[in-house]
């Protein structure tokens, strides 16, 4: 069975972030574990697996290393308590750091630890499965995670099983002050519903990915008339063993008849990449829609 997500109320969540101390603001999430045979305190695990994953570690194996080595005077800064005659400190064993990271809810840690949206001009809403989350009773862990433009988590929420991102999108934004922000999301959250909900609920703008799973909107924006737009926007970025152009032009789309919640303008995104490695060029055409001039950063409209 998955564990229990414990998010906290948006208001003391709010109150916590507000403290430097990291350990202080973990103090406040409720620990899954049983109160029988815990040696180590909740915040010195978390900050345990923090600490070693910004040192290079990417497994539960290499954080229990890490921990393993860690020197005394780092755990006790990480809150683990002198024992014995030695008074020597021991970290959580590998065993231990990987029960507690399986347990502890991500929505609860972005609670606390995450970025304010506060004067953030945009959002971006994307969901992943976690590595090394899947056991062979139960399938990965699968979050849906806000993210800023600098790449800064505003809140993370694990997606319930059996069910999808599309339930998750609203209460993970939910708490959240949106007003003038665009929030961007891929084409399963091009839904009808989330679309009014951010404009009319949230006061926020959206640019959204038309794919085809809503095919008549997508066969709509595919029919515009993209040749009578001669304005064009061109990026050019490299990285992640790849070059890629992209060509962007933009439609006003009020009063053609395009069938969505608060839609204005319809975009078009020509993107050429060339694999620096094969040399393999591929061409992608991609469509989104936007409610008006909301000031989408190059970023987003990629």
């Amino acid at each position: 069975m998955p564990p229990v997500c414990h998010r906290l109320p948006h208001q003391a969540a709010l109150q916590q972030r507000e403290l430097s101390d990291s350990a202080v603001r973990l103090s406040a999430l409720p620990d899954p574990r049983h109160r029988r045979g815990m040696r180590h305190t909740f915040a010195s695990v978390l900050l345990t697996a923090a600490c070693a994953v910004l040192a290079g570690a990417r497994s539960y194996l290499a954080i229990g290393q890490w921990a393993r080595h860690a020197p005394q005077d780092t755990l006790a800064r990480l809150g683990f308590h002198a024992r014995g005659p030695l008074g020597v400190r021991r970290p959580a064993s590998p065993s231990t750091l990987r029960r507690v990271l399986v347990l502890v809810c991500p929505g609860g840690l972005a609670d606390l630890l995450g970025h304010d949206p506060a004067s953030t001009p945009t959002i971006a809403v994307d969901g992943k499965s976690a590595r090394g989350s899947r056991t062979a009773a139960t399938p990965a862990t699968h979050l849906l995670s806000a993210v800023t433009a600098a790449s800064r988590v505003v809140s993370q929420l694990r997606v319930p099983d059996k069910t999808n991102e599309i339930s998750a999108f609203t209460a993970l934004l939910a708490p959240f002050d949106l007003a003038g922000t665009v929030v961007t999301a891929d084409a399963l959250h091009t839904q009808r519903e989330h679309a009014k909900w951010l404009v009319e609920v949230k006061k926020a703008h959206y640019l959204l990915v038309v794919k085809g799973n809503q095919p008549k909107l997508h066969a709509a924006i595919k029919a515009l008339p993209w040749k009578d737009v001669t304005a064009r926007r061109y990026d050019r970025e490299r990285g992640h063993g790849r070059r890629e152009t992209r060509s962007v032009r933009t439609l006003t789309v009020t009063g053609l008849g395009l069938d969505f919640p608060h839609v204005v303008q319809a975009v078009k995104i020509l993107r050429h990449r060339t694999d620096l490695k094969t040399g393999k060029v591929t061409r992608q055409t991609v469509y989104a829609i936007r409610p008006g001039r909301s000031g989408v950063s190059r970023r987003c409209t990629t």
